[in-house]
């Protein structure tokens, strides 16, 4: 504990902290150490069996060994850190353009097309896309009769099965094919614009916060696209 007087002749005075507890190592050794069990390891070998020139190489070499790794570690935690430091920068640039990730809701602006993309493995047919409300409430089909394998890209304007307009939120997204004469569920991405960056915890990475969809990993992102 310090204290400071604000002012007067005994501003430099203070009281140090006798409670402050010692730093530790946690009782990993130094190099220092190693060197200091060697001394006394030398000092106390028997004369009439001195230590072999092949066993104090042995131990020299282990003693550099533990020291080069010790080093190496600080090294990799710097890196590391440099890495995460880079990542967030190139993270922050993506502030307010729009990234494919992989989802089953997708967010009308009431603005933008809603966008997205499905990546059929095969040919398909009888493509249905389905958009709902959060309570499974169905808005519109999209239906296509065929798609070739390989990306199929896709909007949504907003309205309904009426061609009414439906208000700005999330709304869910669902596609069924026929692939290979069975129906089957085919997985969706979809573009959403990214609000913020989070750093969070040491390595945990980091995390996009898109407008409507919430946290998503960097490493989910497959595509940015400016609009």
């Amino acid at each position: 504990m310090t204290i400071n007087a604000t002012n007067g002749p005994n501003q430099d005075w203070y009281w140090p902290d006798d409670n402050k507890v010692p730093e530790r190592n946690n009782g990993a050794l130094t190099q220092a150490d190693f060197f200091a069990l060697l001394t006394q390891q030398l000092a106390f070998q028997d004369p009439t069996k001195p230590v072999e020139n092949d066993q104090m190489i042995a131990q020299m070499t282990n003693f550099t060994m533990a020291d080069g790794i010790s080093s190496l570690n600080e090294n990799f935690k710097s890196f590391a850190e440099s890495m995460s430091s880079n990542q967030a920068l190139q993270a922050s640039s993506l502030v307010g353009r729009s990234v494919l990730v992989p989802s089953s809701e997708m967010v009308f602006t009431g603005q933008d097309l809603s966008r997205g993309i499905i990546d059929f493995e095969q040919r398909a047919t009888d493509v249905r896309v389905r958009i709902e409300k959060p309570n499974g409430e169905l808005v519109q089909t999209i239906t296509i009769p065929e798609v070739p394998a390989g990306k199929f890209d896709f909007v949504w304007d907003g309205t309904d099965s009426n061609e009414e307009d439906m208000p700005p939120g999330v709304y869910k997204i669902k596609v069924d094919a026929l692939m290979g004469g069975e129906n089957q569920s085919v997985p969706v991405m979809v573009y959403a614009p990214v609000s913020s960056v989070s750093l969070g915890q040491p390595g945990k990475g980091i995390t996009l916060n898109l407008v409507g969809l919430g946290a998503f990993k960097l490493s989910d992102v497959r595509e940015i696209s400016y609009a």
